[in-house]
């Protein structure tokens, strides 16, 4: 058994590119694509909180998509970037324990929120002259609460029993940012209660509003084929299809690398997979709920009116 200096509580990040010039190459991409989201995201929050006709609960929920995706992509890429060009691949005790904490919250509520939003479209289009009394501001305002909240306290769990087992091996963790089972392969007691605890986590934050979600759609799409009006009929189908491709996108490699026992898993698929789910899905989730929804590029051409008026 290899034993860890224990005068050092500071963890190694291995990265996810080797230090050349591919990798280097590579992390230039990853940048770019960093900064595609934040312009992305952001730019998403600030053009529903500017145009009135987005103050819906639809774009509110989008908004908090939006910032979850923001602070999600920010726990993990600024530091990859900082340990490649430093060449130190350190990061102290208390630095790993709030990234794994923000990314586990960040996590578990974007899966709560998407469940939110599909709720909110299963309303709007099969129970619509119920819809201002199911998805009343109040009842968006306890959605957003309680998936930041039930995010946190998952995150907050996790996180504290994670930074309270025995590290006694390595302290290089095989992954590039403190992901908990990428942690727990360090630990020099038995962890198979705690690897059922993620899976259990991950049941009940990922699998079950997955199936909530696909339940809920089946309906939408049952009410969608009978519609009469073809407007109505293409309107409802393209915002389904829309939600559902960032559903596809969020849920099918987090639910995979996470629903499986340790035997079944290896670092080096943990990290390919967690590009999909850190860094695609922020930066594509924007672009998607842009380039497919009429009602933001109306928005956008009014805003970019707003602040350049003609003479």
């Amino acid at each position: 058994m290899e034993i860890w200096n224990q005068t050092s509580n500071d963890f190694i990040l291995l990265g996810l590119f080797p230090q050349n010039q591919t990798g280097l190459l590579l992390l230039l991409l990853i940048i770019f694509m960093f900064v595609l989201t934040c312009l992305g995201n952001s730019g998403m929050i600030g053009l529903i909180l500017l145009d009135p006709r987005l103050h819906t609960p639809m774009y509110f929920l989008l908004s908090q998509l939006s910032l979850m995706d923001l602070m999600y992509i920010s726990t993990t890429i600024p530091k990859m970037a900082y340990n490649f060009f430093s060449g130190q691949k350190s990061i102290s005790f208390l630095s790993c324990g709030v990234q794994s904490f923000f990314f586990a919250t960040m996590a578990s509520s974007e899966a709560l929120l998407l469940a939110a939003m599909a709720y909110d479209r299963f309303v709007a289009i099969c129970h619509p002259l119920h819809y201002h009394i199911h998805m009343s501001k109040k009842m968006c305002v306890k959605m957003i609460l309680g998936s930041w909240a039930l995010g946190s306290l998952n995150g907050l769990v996790h996180t504290v029993y994670a930074l309270h087992l025995p590290y006694c091996k390595s302290r290089a963790i095989g992954h590039f940012y403190c992901d908990i089972p990428a942690m727990m392969r360090l630990v020099c007691t038995d962890t198979w209660v705690y690897e059922y605890m993620i899976i259990f986590s991950a049941v009940l934050v990922l699998l079950l509003p997955f199936l909530g979600i696909t339940a809920s759609y089946g309906r939408v799409l049952f009410v969608v084929f009978h519609m009469r009006s073809k407007e109505g009929k293409r309107k409802a189908f393209a915002t389904c299809s829309t939600h559902l491709t960032v559903v596809i996108f969020y849920y099918a490699p987090f639910g995979y690398n996470y629903l499986r026992p340790k035997s079944l898993r290896s670092p080096a698929e943990d990290k390919k997979l967690a590009v999909f789910y850190t860094i695609l899905t922020p930066m594509l989730n924007p672009i998607i709920y842009s380039l497919r929804n009429k009602e933001v590029l109306g928005a956008m051409r009014r805003v970019y009116g707003m602040f350049n008026p003609r003479k």
